[in-house]
């Protein structure tokens, strides 16, 4: 059975290096699930510290910042340049053309300005991103998403009347939650939806995650370690 990298595990990880920890987990979700992506969420991480997992072959990241992708991806990408870069953090609607210049997938759509805004700047730069829905399983009010029980209606409207496609959904449940229940219904509403892309889980609850039929989940600590810089 897999095992989450969780705090209590980081004393014996700390003499792994990153593509290590990043091995040893994927090989625990191939027992688990061949339709994982993981993304190596690389967030305040230096391009030094992101160097050696793409030596080891690794090439899905993600962000939160389009302004520290700007600033630290370009020589990465220079000489990777098969890498996918996803958003994961909040995107204000005047840094949209940039996103879409930088990123190849959205994690964080919230409200529908962003999606006419999104939609306009694909068709100006040409470019076809994979975009997922923010829900905001847990409602909570310090935290952006669409409520659940609006979903379906905003996939519809962005699909018919933005000609916006709407790949999956993205939540991040509460963190006094237990996740599994929030989980469940982004899955549910995906189905609903039909939009298949399942962004849930991360360090701590990855394997719940996975029993609820996430296709990615992001991995920061699990596999650099802690965070002790920001750029």
């Amino acid at each position: 059975m897999m095992t989450t990298t969780r705090p209590q595990d980081n004393q014996k990880n700390d003499s792994m290096t990153a593509p290590q920890r990043l091995m040893k987990i994927s090989q625990d979700i191939a027992a688990l699930s061949e339709q994982v992506n993981i993304i190596a969420v690389s967030k305040t991480f230096s391009p030094e510290a992101i160097a050696p997992v793409l030596a080891a072959g690794h090439r899905v990241f993600g962000e939160n910042r389009v302004q520290e992708v700007a600033e630290k991806w370009p020589d990465l990408k220079a000489s990777y340049p098969d890498v996918e870069l996803h958003l994961i953090g909040a995107l204000q609607s005047n840094k949209a053309a940039q996103a879409v210049a930088l990123f190849d997938v959205i994690h964080s759509l919230d409200r529908i300005k962003l999606a006419r805004v999104l939609a306009a700047e694909m068709k100006q730069q040409n470019r076809q991103l994979k975009i997922l829905v923010q829900v905001n399983t847990g409602k909570e009010d310090q935290k952006s998403g669409i409520p659940p029980e609006e979903t379906e209606e905003f996939v519809r409207t962005c699909r018919a009347e933005l000609g916006l496609n709407i790949d999956g959904l993205m939540c991040l449940p509460p963190q006094q939650d237990v996740a599994g229940p929030h989980f469940a219904l982004l899955q549910k509403l995906s189905q609903q939806c039909d939009a298949p892309l399942l962004s849930m889980g991360m360090s701590g609850d990855y394997e719940e995650a996975i029993k609820f039929g996430a296709t990615h989940i992001r991995l920061g600590t699990a596999i650099f370690g802690p965070r002790t810089q920001k750029l």
